[in-house]
């Protein structure tokens, strides 16, 4: 165990393109992530800003999907400077031995120098709320 990163997983009932579908839509991010909800384009291209439904901060990012291995980078930090901090990655379901209606998919932080054990907490919290929100409208979408 290690506080230097965390990791959350789930399965997810729908084939493992559609969870990276949803998981590398900047808008649908606004939808499920706690930090950065409401997300709208912030007009540079590939930049998008959120507010946290913490403290009502303003956040940014960009999202780096690889198609090919089902991993998506969230490059998150202020409106000038972002940093690959958050990964998403979707395990097809055969690769573990399930349907291939079925995948894994995980959310990884790392934490940054200097952050707090408070705000450490909030985020590891955070992102087992968000594994939970994700895997919900991911099948709730596919179930319509």
């Amino acid at each position: 165990m290690t506080d230097l990163s965390h990791a959350t997983t789930l399965r997810v009932d729908v084939a493992a393109d559609v969870a990276f579908d949803f998981l590398a839509d900047p808008l649908l991010l606004g939808r499920w992530s706690l930090g950065c909800f409401d997300t709208v384009s912030a007009g540079a291209p590939g930049l998008f800003t959120g507010i946290s439904l913490y403290d009502g901060a303003r956040g940014w990012f960009r999202v780096d999907a690889d198609r090919s291995r089902h991993i998506i980078d969230y490059h998150v930090g202020d409106a000038a400077s972002q940093v690959p901090r958050v990964a998403a990655r979707v395990i097809p379901g055969p690769v573990c031995g399930l349907p291939a209606t079925s995948c894994y998919v995980t959310l990884t932080a790392w934490r940054v120098a200097g952050m707090d054990d408070d705000r450490w907490s909030r985020l590891c919290a955070a992102h087992e709320a968000e594994i939970w929100l994700i895997k919900a409208q991911i099948e709730t979408a596919a179930a319509r």
